[in-house]
């Protein structure tokens, strides 16, 4: 491996010159925009994955090192080249193990994409939501804690298996009953797929170096599994008696039961607000 710094740079520049002839030959200039626009897309499309977590830290740490590790090859610097050399092993076997959550994520997420459109958009909501948010709605009254997950493409076996399956319909009154204090379930997650109760008392993965720790366990955990899914999670402060929404690793705290509502039916149908 110790020449193997000198192969990427070398390849590099190959690649280049490679690169730049190709957009000399008029005939594949399409093909070669095409390549840039799918790299550029690549490439933002990491930068999104990564933004505002610890792998951005990162990343630009690594820019750094292999900004030095090029400088020191121009301009001839021995000892600094030849530590640098040995590293790369090293960081290449690094590489994985660091950004190890975010490669999980980011091919949990590709494997969400779909040609056709939400397979769940033909149905109608609005009776399953309106039961959700009436339950969560008297819940906030009673300063009962709470956490509902709303399966949507990802699946949630893996945590609805940790809980009791109950497999039975949606209604307000149950909801309410299976957070109450003295329920054996109340201290779990209800897990929601299609327009029935999955299971209850289920565990959510807790990983609080990913999440504010101004947040309690509940609404960590949401927060959790929605940087890892693409469920909706709906938390009940059992301090305050807000109502929380978290999706897409991002927590929309405090909200009304209107806006809970909307952001329910609009993100079962694949987007939400």
């Amino acid at each position: 491996m110790s020449d193997l710094f000198d192969r990427v740079v070398v390849g590099f520049f190959e690649k280049v010159g490679t690169f730049w002839n190709s957009l000399s030959i008029s005939s594949r200039l399409p093909f070669v925009i095409l390549d840039i626009l799918i790299v550029a897309l690549l490439f933002y499309w990491l930068y999104i994955l990564i933004r505002e977590t610890r792998a951005w830290r990162i990343f630009l740490g690594l820019v750094i090192i292999l900004i030095v590790m090029l400088l020191s090859k121009i301009l001839g610097l021995t000892t600094l080249n030849w530590i640098f050399k040995n590293f790369i092993t090293a960081l290449v076997v690094a590489i994985p193990v660091v950004f190890q959550p975010e490669l999980r994520a980011a091919l949990e997420k590709l494997g969400r994409i779909r040609l056709s459109e939400f397979p769940q958009k033909g149905k109608n909501w609005e009776k399953t939501v309106d039961e959700i948010v009436s339950a969560c709605e008297a819940m906030a009254k009673s300063e009962t804690g709470a956490l509902i997950v709303m399966q949507r493409r990802t699946g949630l076996k893996d945590y609805a298996d940790t809980g009791t399956s109950l497999n039975a319909d949606i209604s307000a009154n149950l909801l309410i009953n299976i957070f109450q204090k003295k329920s054996p379930l109340h201290d779990g997650a209800v897990i929601i797929v299609g327009n029935r109760i999955k299971s209850a008392g289920c565990l959510l993965p807790l990983d609080n170096s990913r999440t504010n720790s101004s947040y309690g366990t509940r609404h960590q955990a949401a927060l959790t599994l929605s940087q890892e899914t693409d469920a909706l999670i709906i938390i009940i402060s059992e301090e305050r008696g807000t109502i929380s929404l978290a999706f897409n690793s991002q927590m929309n705290s405090g909200i009304s039961t209107f806006d809970l509502k909307q952001s329910l039916l609009s993100g079962m149908k694949g987007s939400v607000r």
